[in-house]
């Protein structure tokens, strides 16, 4: 996924199940999030997603992070399939009107860029709040030792389970806002870390293969 010279600067050490390990041993989670046309809304439902997003925050006992990000769209592919139709096409007429609207396609985006913005939210969970971690790990965390051992796997069980309780409890309060929430798999965690590094590879679609093996 990464060569080495760019796994040093990372500050994870493992994805799997869902879930992302940092190198203090910290969990992360990420909801991908809708989105709603806002100023289309009446005054009255503007005035309730308002009053449900600042219950909604009133609610957490947590933090939470919510990133917005906006990626170049390339339709190049829509193009070379409308391109491949028009060229199948046997009706003269439905011939044309392809063409005729792959021409007005082109110069909509030929009028500036078109983007697209993505929503996330990120769902932290450290080992000292999580419940029934009483073992070497937490002791070493609440005594400050430098010395870091690795997370035991019944510990990522019981810190994954807490986790996925808080994913679904800002599920819950952004569904009451009219907003999707749904959590990113392992290769879509893994997807994501790779365009954040190679932005432009990305841009085009294009995404390394993703092994079996390293989906856990």
């Amino acid at each position: 996924m990464f060569n080495s010279s760019t796994q040093k600067f990372l500050e994870f050490s493992d994805i799997k199940e869902g879930v992302i390990i940092l190198k203090n041993r910290a969990l992360r989670s990420i909801l991908m999030v809708s989105s709603i046309n806002f100023d289309l809304k009446s005054e009255d439902e503007q005035k309730a997603i308002i009053y449900q997003f600042q219950s909604f925050l009133n609610s957490l006992d947590f933090s939470c992070q919510i990133i917005v990000r906006s990626r170049k769209l390339n339709i190049t592919g829509y193009f070379d399939k409308l391109k491949e139709l028009e060229e199948k096409q046997t009706n003269e007429l439905l011939k044309i009107q392809t063409a005729e609207y792959q021409k007005f396609i082109e110069g909509l985006v030929g009028e500036g860029t078109i983007m697209r913005k993505e929503f996330l939210v990120v769902v932290p969970l450290t080992i000292p709040e999580a419940v029934g971690i009483k073992g070497t790990v937490f002791k070493e965390i609440t005594s400050g030792k430098k010395e870091r051992t690795e997370l035991r796997e019944e510990d990522f069980k019981v810190c994954r389970d807490q986790l996925w309780q808080r994913l679904e409890f800002v599920a819950i309060g952004l569904r009451r806002c009219g907003l999707t929430a749904v959590p990113l798999t392992t290769p879509e965690l893994i997807e994501l870390f790779w365009s954040l590094c190679h932005p432009r590879e990305s841009e085009f679609g294009y995404y390394p293969e993703i092994l079996p093996e390293v989906i856990k």
